[in-house]
């Protein structure tokens, strides 16, 4: 059972669809929440990605934070207890994902967390607080990043428990950006000139306080070097015109306001967009694969990796900030895309079909969540590896001495299972050592591996 309700869902998971699809050994239960009720939110990107018309819509759309998880998780509830799957399925860190993962955990079916792990450490963003408790109601959460698996081991969340499989935002784009160009004439019918930026606009913490809404428009209204593009969220819109904000914009020349676009349009105008300013968390994910230099309106990201690939800067609200980061990327836009690199750190284009194959050998059988994780990686501090024959029957502290200026924090044997790592630990071949440090000049016997195609063991079937 696949569930989403917003825009980014229908997106990052129709390569999940796609890929379950083509085993041809899945029966497929689509359901859309409702979340995005807006037919330009929501049935125009069903339409056109070639998704399954959804066989229930719980329109939860409208309603307040509260009310519409608690909506979904009663339809939910009933939902799968009317079609009992082996696996729910989710992407992201909306309402629809945090209640659809409460009411599968309630009910006792394995809830799969498609983009775990992210987080941006701000816990007054109600996306960080979806996204924690949807992981900790995860039997398996399917992490796109190296960094968000290793977000998942700080909060404990067992190892067993944890796949990383690449971004499926990748594999949309990818997929359909050549579609974009020929099935989209959303340049001409905007009148748009060679040059201009794209402009995204919803985070509540953005949209729902007037103060920052107020930087973020006066500094929009000030770059006045490009065309800007602004598709307009409904929240957005909604806001703007309960104040003169709205008039402000309307009178700036420079800004093309349009409704909510289909995706191919939205590709298409991504794509060819020399900037893009926003606060979305999928367009940052979506302009780096594209190399389109962007401008995130926030302090924090929960994508550090577009940061680190040269793709994104954070540029918070203040007008000064973005006018100066803006004017850095029209002034040598060359330097701005070579900066990005050229391997995407979100993944290979290929994350939609591991999710698939993982999602079909659990439902026939061949494979189960309860095997251990099994792929070294390391990132800023904090390194995992897997114990080898050589050094098979050392103790955690001997272990830690081999290494260097490191100390261990959690042992895991092979099924998972945490061991306190206590100096004396004898250690076995196959645990896994989670360390603490910022060594990086690992002896040869423990070298990082990195490897997306994670094997599963062979286990009996299950329901």
């Amino acid at each position: 059972m696949v569930i989403a309700g917003t825009r980014p869902e229908f997106i990052k998971l129709a390569p999940v669809i796609d890929g379950l699809r083509q085993t041809r050994t899945v029966d497929l239960v689509f359901i859309s929440s409702g979340q995005h009720f807006d037919a330009k939110m929501s049935e125009t990107f069903i339409k056109e990605l070639g998704l399954p018309e959804p066989t229930e819509n719980f329109k939860a759309g409208g309603r307040s934070d509260a009310q519409q998880i608690a909506k979904i998780i009663g339809a939910s509830e009933s939902a799968i207890r009317r079609y009992e799957p082996q696996i729910v399925l989710a992407e992201g860190d909306t309402n629809t994902v945090v209640a659809v993962a409460l009411a599968a955990a309630k009910v006792g079916v394995p809830f799969w967390h498609v983009e775990a792990g992210l987080r941006s450490f701000d816990r007054t963003m109600p996306e960080e607080i979806n996204r924690i408790l949807s992981d900790g109601c995860s039997e398996l959460c399917l992490c796109p990043t190296e960094i968000s698996a290793l977000n998942l081991s700080r909060e404990g969340i067992l190892p067993h428990r944890v796949r990383i499989t690449g971004n499926t935002v990748v594999d949309a784009c990818q997929k359909y950006v050549a579609k974009s160009f020929s099935r989209s004439n959303i340049l001409s019918e905007l009148g748009l000139k060679d040059r201009f930026g794209l402009v995204t606009i919803h985070r509540k913490e953005n949209v729902d306080n007037f103060e920052r809404l107020s930087r973020v428009v006066e500094a929009l209204c000030g770059l006045d070097q490009i065309d800007l593009v602004f598709p307009i969220h409904p929240r957005t819109k909604r806001r703007l015109a309960k104040s003169m904000l709205w008039q402000r914009m309307v009178r700036s020349p420079h800004i093309v306001l349009c409704e909510p676009l289909g995706y191919f349009d939205f590709l298409r105008l991504l794509a060819s967009s020399v900037v893009v300013l926003t606060d979305s968390g999928g367009v940052q994910e979506e302009a780096l694969t594209l190399r389109v230099p962007c401008l995130t309106i926030r302090e924090n990201t929960e994508r550090p990796e577009t940061v680190m690939a040269g793709g994104n800067t954070l540029v918070g609200t203040r007008k000064e900030a973005i006018a100066s980061a803006l004017n850095d990327v029209l002034y040598d836009p060359t330097r701005a895309i070579a900066r990005i690199a050229r391997e995407n750190p979100l993944g290979d284009g290929r994350a939609g079909a591991r999710i698939a194959t993982i999602c079909s050998e659990y439902c026939e059988g061949i494979v189960s969540t309860a095997d251990s994780f099994s792929s070294d990686f390391k990132y800023d501090g904090l390194t995992i590896l897997t114990v080898r024959a050589e050094d098979h029957g050392v103790t955690v502290e001997e272990f830690c001495d081999r290494i260097g200026q490191v100390m261990s924090t959690t042992v895991y044997d092979r099924a998972g299972n945490p061991i306190i790592p206590k100096a004396d630990l004898t250690l076995q071949k196959g645990w896994i050592v989670c360390l603490h440090g910022h060594r990086t000049d690992l002896p040869i016997s423990t070298t990082i591996r990195r490897d997306n195609r994670l094997p599963l063991g062979k286990v009996s079937h299950r329901r």
